[in-house]
């Protein structure tokens, strides 16, 4: 594009091709200093493919290709920007906050996020699903499949999951129901349970569902052709408490089955392998990565030497990795498949966040500021997200071991989302069907108190068309008035 066919090199000529070459060595700064020594160097160190490669390597952009932006300077300077402005954002609780409404006399039983599509489940029976990306909340009903009873009052909702194609619930009277997200809201296929599900499972990237009722656990997934069928059933010796798929496995789902002291990997081709096993040790939690499968084990009181930990095991080797954690509570929950390489976060029941860096094997940082047990956890590189069973979020800044802020709801958070702009958090009550004096089992204006809650918080600025303060309550004359938590309570907030 340029007309310079050699670039002065103190005291040689270099054809253009090899002098990029050379400065595809250097970084924004020096990049920066070399634009500064003459007109030459000047067009050579502002060459696109020197900051679309820059661009790349910092994790930007990685979709486009070189002749999607004009300038990729201004394209790394926009990101960065943007990337300042939402931590900045974060770290500071500027944004904005919604209530995902469900109708009046329904209690939430279960909740699953994908990339800000969130689905939930209601004791009616019904399933809802919400796209936070925009703010349009308007929620579609997944159409459900009668149960064994025929028509009349569909049974609770037990456990819903969501990838980025497909979204499966299980009901009380062991009925499962898949729905497409591309195809609408009949379910494109349905299976039926004699027992009732005790867990669910749904490959993050892929078209498989695993169910565990009794002591059976069943895999589905469609053919080539897209018909459904069941490529492996397995029996397991003890009933089932978690339930992992696999993800990025190619040909049949390889399922991960914890039932109570024993771990299993389930696949077509070896069906009864035991993953871990030791007797009076159960299983408090599971997570799985792509090779890996993380597990908390406990310990009763004659294995004082050996206190509660987490395991890291090798899927392909079925070998144990290595041990962290030295903890006389119980680990609650784990999160391994979201967070960043070689760490792990872990939620205990003694009130504690724990960080563990998975290459030596120690704790990078503990993090105490719930009043009950953790039992939702996920972080990034420099940010902690928990919940707490006393209804408590706190989100922490990892590095610096302390909390940013808090937010508190009535019931357990159940559930934890994030990614660089928002958050998702389910508020989910233990109690399913509440009681009381004013309460009967048919009353439509349940309190909303027992009913849970789902909060969509947004921080990220562009998408929000207000030029001041953010507020982190959005409302208007027409609702509940809300404030503005940004200026200390000192003046109302209402959208106007």
């Amino acid at each position: 594009q340029n007309e310079i066919n050699e670039v002065p090199f103190f005291d040689v000529q270099l054809p253009y091709e090899l002098a990029l070459k050379i400065f595809q060595y250097l970084g924004k700064a020096e990049l920066g200093r070399c634009a500064q020594v003459s007109r030459t160097w000047k067009i050579l160190a502002e060459d696109e493919v020197l900051w679309y490669r820059l661009c790349q390597e910092e994790g930007y952009l990685l979709d486009m290709s070189i002749s999607d932006h004009s300038c990729w300077k201004l394209a790394l300077k926009n990101c960065r920007a943007r990337e300042h402005m939402l931590k900045t954002n974060w770290k500071n609780r500027v944004g904005a906050v919604s209530q995902l409404h469900h109708e009046p006399g329904r209690v939430l039983c279960d909740v699953h996020c994908c990339d800000g599509v969130v689905m939930a489940g209601y004791t009616s029976g019904e399933v809802r699903l919400w796209d936070t990306r925009t703010w349009d909340y308007t929620a579609p009903v997944l159409a459900a499949v009668a149960g064994p009873a025929g028509a009349g009052a569909l049974p609770h909702v037990s456990f819903v999951r969501i990838n980025s194609s497909l979204a499966v619930a299980a009901h009380e009277d062991g009925t499962v129901s898949v729905w497409s997200l591309l195809l609408g809201r009949e379910p494109i296929h349905h299976f039926q349970h004699n027992q009732h599900i005790q867990a669910l499972a749904l490959a993050p990237g892929g078209a498989a569902v695993a169910t565990a009722s009794g002591f059976q656990v069943r895999v589905e997934s469609p053919d080539d052709r897209g018909v459904w069928q069941t490529p492996a059933t397995f029996e397991i010796q003890k009933l089932v408490n978690f339930l992992n798929l696999v993800p990025d496995v190619t040909g049949s789902p390889v399922a991960v089955a914890a039932a109570e002291d024993i771990v299993y990997l389930l696949k077509a081709e070896d069906p009864g392998r035991i993953l871990h096993s030791v007797y009076g040790q159960p299983v408090t939690c599971l997570d799985v990565a792509a090779h890996e499968a993380a597990f908390g084990i406990k310990t009763f009181g004659w294995l004082l030497n050996e206190p509660n930990q987490i395991l890291l095991y090798n899927l392909e080797t079925n070998q144990c990795v290595t041990k962290v954690g030295n903890s006389i509570g119980d680990f609650s929950c784990v999160n391994l498949h979201s967070s960043p390489p070689n760490m792990l976060v872990a939620g205990n029941r003694d009130r504690r966040v724990r960080v563990f860096d998975l290459r030596c094997g120690q704790a990078v940082c503990s993090l105490l500021g719930h009043q009950l047990a953790v039992c939702a956890v996920q972080m990034d590189e420099w940010k902690v997200v928990s919940g707490g069973e006393e209804g408590l979020l706190c989100v922490w800044d990892q590095r610096m071991a302390t909390k940013l802020w808090e937010m508190h709801a009535r019931h357990p958070v159940r559930r934890v989302w994030f990614n660089s702009h928002s958050l998702i958090t389910a508020n989910i009550p233990e109690e399913k069907n509440p009681r009381g004096s004013s309460i009967t089992e048919d009353d439509p204006s349940l309190h909303r108190k027992y009913r849970g809650v789902i909060y969509s918080y947004e921080f990220s600025v562009d998408q929000l068309a207000v030029d001041s303060v953010l507020p982190i309550c959005r409302s208007s004359y027409d609702e509940v008035s809300g404030y503005n938590y940004n200026i200390g309570l000192a003046v109302p907030y209402d959208s106007i």
